[in-house]
């Protein structure tokens, strides 16, 4: 059986955490960042984890070396 393909864009967009979530950077922090406070800001910095267990597994499915 041949290699797999990984979607570059997703690649690009989602990470696999350890145990095997999927992590990716919040949007909405690239500009008109005066009109956000403080608290928002922080919070956007951070990695968050994908909630919906159905769309986890179709990014994984183009990750398929994670």
């Amino acid at each position: 059986m041949g290699k797999l393909k990984t979607k570059r864009g997703v690649a690009k967009r989602f990470k696999l955490s350890k145990k095997g979530k999927v992590r990716y950077s919040a949007g909405g922090k690239s500009h008109l960042a005066t009109s956000k406070n403080s608290k928002r800001k922080r919070s956007l910095r951070k990695r968050q984890s994908m909630e919906g267990k159905k769309e986890a597994k179709f990014i994984k499915s183009m990750l398929p070396y994670g």
